[in-house]
């Protein structure tokens, strides 16, 4: 093949094998991968696509599926919203209780059923297929969920907790056997039938000590001086509380009475230091006089008797 015929070739196709020997013998073959990878390229953007959907879906049911939270005292009454404003009539309202059925209700006769042995004539359905359960009990703590026939995803899930009653809290004295005059007093603050609540000591609007109690009772001491504030015992869960004030001064006096105490007998033991270093000084000064009176004493004695002697015996010389 010539030259130019050989250019010619070259800007043809390659779907075509092609043979080029200008001066040595060399083959040249064109290998079609294309329609391989194109079908590489469409199984991986399918499976894409299924993964997508699948967390989309995963995804929907969990921020679908989001959980309230309801809290209530033991006895009282607690209403649990479907958030509808009516039931269809091919519409049926389902409620369970720990994935367990406890009432139903349908649009279309408006029917209501109740199946937990658990809230025997406690449960109430309105209009809107919201669920109402009186005299509430502890064990009514627990997850709830409403669901419709009308759609894939629940209505509402609830996590409703049931406090028990709180008891007021109980302030006794430790320190009996010590008089109300001792340096310190001490307090014991008690509670009984209580669960899942806080107790605590407070001075004023200021907290001292706090415990946690899980269990039927506990109690918390408080150690003082003397009573300077107005101190109060407290017991709370996250809906209510009791507080007891600490007025009994009998086995702790007030800090205003020993600041009195405190007061009188502090000029009277200054005035008992000053009379004592008075006297110690008023001893003083008399030793120091009568040992000056003593030593000009002596010295006129010592000094006179020489001179007088002295004098004495020149007049004997001389004559």
């Amino acid at each position: 093949m010539k030259g130019g015929g050989a250019l010619q070739h070259l800007q043809q196709s390659f779907t075509k094998p092609l043979y080029y020997r200008p001066t040595a013998s060399f083959t040249f073959k064109s290998v079609r991968r294309a329609p391989l990878l194109s079908q590489f390229c469409c199984e991986l953007l399918k499976k894409m696509f299924i993964f997508i959907c699948l967390i989309s879906c995963w995804l929907a049911g969990v921020l679908g599926d989001e959980v309230k939270s309801v809290s209530v005292m033991e006895g009282d009454s607690v209403t649990l919203n479907t958030d509808l404003t009516e039931i269809q009539r091919d519409d049926l309202i389902m409620w369970t209780f720990e994935l367990a059925l406890i009432a139903k209700t349908n649009g279309k006769d408006n029917k209501r059923e109740f199946y937990n042995e658990r809230f025997r004539d406690r449960l109430k359905l309105d209009q809107t297929g919201s669920l109402i359960i009186t005299n509430t009990r502890t064990t009514d703590s627990g997850l709830y969920k409403v669901t419709s026939s009308r759609r894939e995803m629940p209505l509402n899930t609830f996590n409703l907790t049931v406090f028990a009653c709180l008891s007021v809290p109980l302030i006794s004295s430790t320190s009996s056997q010590n008089p109300p005059s001792s340096s310190s007093c001490s307090f014991l603050c008690s509670v009984v039938n209580v669960s899942d609540v806080t107790l605590s000591w407070y001075k004023g609007n200021s907290l001292l000590s706090s415990i946690s109690v899980s269990d039927l009772s506990r109690s918390l001491s408080l150690h003082l001086e003397c009573l300077d504030d107005f101190y109060s015992c407290v017991v709370n869960n996250p809906i209510r509380n009791h507080t007891t004030y600490l007025n009994n001064t009998e086995y702790c006096q007030p800090c205003s009475d020993v600041s009195r105490i405190a007061l009188i007998s502090a000029p009277g033991s200054l005035l008992i230091i000053a009379a004592v270093g008075i006297f110690f000084i008023c001893r003083k000064h008399r030793k120091t006089d009568q040992e000056a009176e003593t030593v000009e004493t002596g010295a006129e004695i010592t000094y006179a008797d020489p001179i007088f002697y002295k004098l004495k015996a020149l007049k004997s010389v001389e004559v």
